[in-house]
C-alpha cells in the first residue's frame, strides 16, 4: 500500500529513456528557476528604471547578504533531497518518514538563527561590502526588509526538495509562479506608483516568498497521506539517523556554498571600490548571468536526482548514460547563451540600464562571461555524480577550490594585468575549471560505484 501511494507522487527516474526522463524531469525545473530569476531580474529592472544607479546598487549590494540564505537553505535542503531520493529509489518508506520531519525542523531552526543575525549585523555587513556610501541607506533598507522572508526561503526549499526527492518537479513552478504574479505586481505598484524605491522592491521580494512558501505547505499537507505527514508535534521531532545522514551531506555543502559565497563577496567588494560605474556593470552582468544559467542548472539538478535514485537502485552503467546525456545537453545550451553574449551583449544590458557608460562596460563582461557558460556546463555535469552519490567531502573540497581558485586567479590578473575591474571579471569566469576537473577524475576513477549509498545508514 505504501509503495503505490509513494508512487503517485513524482515520477521512477530509474526506467525508460535517459534523455526523455531528463528533459521532462528538468524542464519544470528550468522553467522553476527561470521565473525566479525572472521576478528576482524585474526587481533589477524597475529600480534601474525608476530609481537609477543608486537603487540599483542599494538592492544588490543589500541583497547580496539575503541572496546568500537560497544556497545555505539549499545546502540541507539538497542533501535531504539526495537523501529521499536514495530511499525512494531503496522503497524505504519508514526512514523516508523520518528523513522529511528531520528536514524541515532543522531548516526552520538555521533560518530564526540567520534572521537574527543579519538583523543585528546588517551595517557591518555592508561596510564590508564596501557599499558607496550614495547607495548605504538604500542597501540597509534593503536587507532589513527582506530579512523577514528567511523563515518562508527555509520552508519553500525545504518542501520542493522533498517533491523533488521523489521525483515531483512540476509542482514547484507552479509555487514559483505565484510568487511571480506578486512579486511583479507589488513591484510596479510600490516602486512605480509609490516611489517607495528599494524599500518597495523589498516588500514585494517578501510577500512572494510568502506566497511560494504557502503554496508550497498547502500542497504538501493537502497531500499529506502520500508523505505520512501530520501537522503535529511528532512529525518534526528530530530523529538522529536522518539528522546524521543530512547534517554529513548538508555541512560540507553549507562549507562549500561558504566558500563560493566569500568568494563572491570578495570579488564584489573590490568592484564596488571601484566607483558606481564598474559596481552597476558588475550588478546588472551577474542579474544577466545567472538569467541564462537557469538552464544549466536546470538539466544539473535533474541530473542529480535521477543519478540519487539509479545508485539507491544499483543502475550503475545507467549513471554513466546520465551523465553523458547530461554533458551534451548542458553543452549544448551553453553554447548558445555564450553566442548570446558575444553578439547581442548592449541588447541584454539595455534591459536593465540606460546608462551608456554602464552598456559598453557591460559588453566587456559578457564577453568574459561567454567563456565561463562553457566551463560551468562541462564542470556541473561531472559535479552531478558527486552530489547525488552523497560524496559529502569531495563536494566539499570541490566549492573550496571554485571559492579559492575566484579569488586566486582575480589576485593573477590584477597583479599582472592592472586593468582595474575587469580583472575580477576574469576571476569569475575561470573560477569552475580546478572544480570540473576534480569532479571528472572522480566520474572517471569509478569510486562513486562502490561508495556506501546515504540509505544504507
Amino acid at each position: 500500500m505504501e509503495k503505490t501511494k509513494s508512487q503517485k507522487i513524482g515520477i521512477d527516474l530509474t526506467e525508460g529513456s535517459i534523455l526523455k526522463a531528463l528533459l521532462l524531469f528538468a524542464f519544470p525545473i528550468v522553467l522553476t528557476n527561470l521565473v525566479q530569476q525572472l521576478y528576482s531580474t524585474v526587481d533589477l529592472i524597475i529600480i534601474g528604471q525608476f530609481a537609477g544607479n543608486t537603487g540599483t546598487v542599494g538592492v544588490s549590494t543589500g541583497g547580496e547578504l539575503i541572496d546568500l540564505m537560497t544556497p545555505i537553505a539549499s545546502s540541507f535542503a539538497i542533501a535531504g533531497q539526495i537523501y529521499i531520493a536514495q530511499l525512494f529509489g531503496a522503497k524505504d518508506h519508514q526512514n523516508l518518514k523520518n528523513a522529511i520531519g528531520t528536514l524541515l525542523t532543522l531548516l526552520l531552526c538555521l533560518s530564526a538563527f540567520f534572521t537574527v543575525i543579519i538583523l543585528v549585523f546588517y551595517r557591518q555587513f555592508l561596510s564590508l561590502l564596501n557599499c558607496p556610501s550614495e547607495a548605504f541607506s538604500e542597501a540597509s533598507k534593503y536587507m532589513l526588509i527582506t530579512a523577514a522572508g528567511i523563515p518562508f526561503v527555509f520552508a519553500y526549499n525545504g518542501i520542493c526538495s522533498i517533491l523533488r526527492g521523489f521525483g515531483e518537479s512540476k509542482r514547484p513552478l507552479l509555487f514559483i509562479v505565484v510568487a511571480a504574479t506578486i512579486n511583479i505586481f507589488l513591484d510596479l505598484l510600490l516602486v512605480v506608483c509609490f516611489h517607495m524605491g528599494a524599500s518597495g522592491t523589498a516588500v514585494a521580494t517578501v510577500a512572494s516568498q510568502i506566497g511560494a512558501s504557502a503554496a508550497a505547505f498547502i500542497y504538501m499537507y493537502r497531500h499529506r497521506h502520500h508523505f505520512e505527514f501530520k501537522l503535529d508535534i511528532k512529525t518534526f521531532r528530530i530523529k538522529k539517523q536522518a539528522l546524521k545522514v543530512i547534517l554529513s551531506l548538508g555541512i560540507p555543502q553549507l562549507v562549500r556554498v561558504f566558500s563560493v559565497q566569500f568568494s563572491m563577496l570578495w570579488v564584489k567588494s573590490n568592484i564596488n571600490a571601484y566607483g558606481m560605474l564598474a559596481s552597476t556593470t558588475y550588478s546588472v552582468g551577474n542579474k544577466v548571468e545567472k538569467f541564462m544559467n537557469v538552464f544549466v542548472q536546470g538539466i544539473d539538478g535533474a541530473a542529480g536526482a535521477m543519478i540519487g535514485q539509479n545508485l539507491g537502485a544499483r543502475k550503475h552503467q545507467r549513471v554513466v548514460r546520465i551523465v553523458k546525456t547530461t554533458l551534451i545537453c548542458s553543452l549544448s545550451i551553453a553554447c548558445i547563451i555564450s553566442c548570446l553574449f558575444l553578439f547581442i551583449p548592449k541588447s541584454l544590458y539595455g534591459i536593465f540600464t540606460t546608462d551608456p557608460g554602464v552598456i559598453e562596460y557591460g559588453v566587456v563582461f559578457l564577453r568574459i562571461m561567454s567563456i565561463a557558460c562553457i566551463i560551468s556546463a562541462v564542470s556541473i555535469s561531472f559535479k552531478a555524480v558527486a552530489t547525488g552519490s552523497g560524496a559529502a567531502g569531495l563536494c566539499l573540497v570541490i566549492g573550496v577550490m571554485d571559492g579559492i581558485c575566484r579569488i586566486l586567479i582575480c589576485m593573477f590578473f590584477s597583479f599582472f594585468f592592472h586593468s582595474g575591474a575587469t580583472d575580477f571579471f576574469w576571476g569569475a569566469a575561470f573560477c569552475q575549471l580546478i572544480p570540473g576537473l576534480i569532479g571528472f577524475f572522480y566520474f572517471a576513477g569509478g569510486k562513486w560505484k562502490t561508495k556506501k549509498l546515504l540509505s544504507e545508514g
